[in-house]
């Protein structure tokens, strides 16, 4: 069939690296969809260690607070006040 057309000598040529670019992509396109999963899964680790980072110092701040500190940053008027720091002291003496 070749014999045929005689300038198209560089079809076979063409045609085989048109398949081997068919075949090398089904790879390479998995590759690079593991890559972007991974690096997905990696920026989901970090965003959440950072939030329990922040979560934890928030906890040691409170922790480390009296109760009055802790009702005056409610934004507790003079007269709740005095209520206020009464409840946080009986809710800390619970067990």
């Amino acid at each position: 069939m070749l014999s045929l057309l005689p300038g198209l000598k560089w079809l076979p040529l063409a045609g085989g690296a048109v398949l081997g670019a068919l075949v090398a992509a089904g790879p390479v396109y998995l590759y690079g969809a593991a890559q972007g999963r991974q690096q997905a899964a990696v920026k989901a680790l970090e965003t959440s260690v950072k939030i329990l980072r922040e979560r934890n110092d928030i906890d040691d701040q409170v922790s480390h607070a009296d109760a009055a500190a802790l009702c005056r940053d409610l934004g507790m008027l003079a007269d709740d006040e005095a209520e206020c720091v009464r409840r946080v002291r009986e809710a800390a003496a619970e067990p």
